[in-house]
């Protein structure tokens, strides 16, 4: 039988909330459910939702990219960075940088492709924040350890995502056939970056503005959508990254505005939907025939991001002179990835779309590894470090 786009939207959320029930019965995170569902029902298995129609809601996905790079935008408050120094900044930039060098390096050492290293590597920086936090609050895991963790990976995709611009824009640029100069191939990206943060910023501060004439959480949540909807097409219609503006609308408008807070508690509330169908499709959309062709260069990615994200946090806390047990245990409870890095993969397929399929298959295989094992490394980090009784 063939249903209708909006039947098969009914049948991801109900498979999203069934198998997300399950998986908590082994204690794992709600999105480790919500890709399970989505890989049952999808081609590759039960063929319950057809590729059509996984292709059909591409714009779901889009949405809910732009709502997950403004959420993490909402992260950014300058007076709780001010408040706890530099120290949080200087780690989550170069645990993030670590795991991109590292698994880059390795794989162009294997002999991949430039371009799709560039791209993949840069993907191995995002780290999931929920199920860290899980963790944290699961079992009353307080210190010196547990509260720098919080402000890495509340930074930590802010840095993915312009990372993930910047070897996009560099991606792009190798892959030109035109004879493309060294003074472009550096500038254009910082442009492309530039701008989506400039227009980001903007229309940051046109939502700051407009959201105080609005009492009603109806009023204030219809504005919002409307500014992300917004950003989201005038970075398709520019060709620049969407992720990238709206973290810029989020950062700005959480910094400037006193209403910021009301306003994502309700936006907040009617996200998860969508968060939701965006999970299931991307599980949907993984064809376990590309597993067999990944062999070395999904172990290169899985395991490489490791080291490079422990080395990184080792470096980024040697260099501020953080506690010991910060520089022994931190990057072990940065692990898990999620959402952000599934969302990049989608974007990753424009870029080089000769290898789409291999980048979202590796990402969405280690997103079911790290949130398998990620939590319970963190735990036994934090309970090494001595902030779990």
């Amino acid at each position: 039988m063939q249903f209708n786009v909006l039947c098969y939207l009914a049948i991801m959320i109900f498979s999203g909330m069934a198998f997300g029930r399950l998986v908590k019965l082994v204690k794992l995170p709600n999105v480790t459910g919500y890709l399970l569902a989505g890989l049952v029902l999808g081609p590759s298995v039960l063929k319950i939702i057809p590729k059509d129609t996984i292709d059909s809601i591409a714009v779901i996905s889009e949405v809910a990219l732009g709502f997950i790079a403004f959420s993490i935008g909402n992260e950014f408050k300058m007076s709780y960075f001010k408040k706890v120094g530099a120290a949080p900044i200087v780690i989550a930039a170069l645990e993030a940088l670590g795991a991109v060098v590292a698994v880059c390096a390795v794989l162009v050492a294997f002999g991949n492709d430039l371009p799709f290293s560039i791209v993949l590597s840069s993907i191995a920086a995002a780290t999931a924040p929920a199920a860290t936090i899980m963790v944290i609050r699961q079992y009353k895991a307080k210190g010196p350890v547990t509260e720098t963790l919080l402000s890495v990976v509340a930074l930590d995709d802010a840095v993915a995502l312009m990372l993930f611009g910047i070897a996009v824009a560099v991606a792009g640029m190798l892959n030109s056939t035109a004879n493309v100069s060294v003074v472009s191939m550096i500038f254009s990206p910082i442009v492309e970056i530039i701008g989506a943060l400039g227009i980001g910023a903007v229309l940051g501060m046109l939502l700051t503005y407009f959201v105080r004439f609005f009492k009603k959480d109806g009023n204030r949540l219809s504005l919002a959508v409307g500014f992300v909807f917004a950003g989201i097409g005038i970075a398709d219609v520019l060709g620049i990254s969407s992720l990238l503006l709206c973290m810029a609308l989020g950062a700005v408008f959480v910094n400037f505005s006193k209403q910021s807070l009301p306003v994502m508690k309700v936006v907040d509330a009617v996200t998860p939907p969508i968060f939701m169908l965006f999970f299931v499709a991307s599980g949907a959309a993984l064809e376990l025939s590309v597993l067999p062709t990944l062999g070395i260069v999904g172990v290169i990615y899985v395991v490489f991001r490791v080291v490079g994200k422990v080395l990184g946090t080792y470096a980024g806390a040697a260099i501020c002179k953080c506690d010991k047990k910060i520089k022994k245990y931190l990057g072990y409870a940065l692990l898990p990835q999620a959402g952000v890095a599934i969302g990049l993969s989608l974007a990753a397929t424009t870029v080089v779309p000769e290898y789409g399929q291999t980048i979202r298959a590796i990402v969405l295989c280690a997103t079911f590894i790290y949130e398998l094992l990620g939590p319970a490394v963190t735990k036994i980090a934090l309970k090494k470090a001595g902030e779990i009784q």
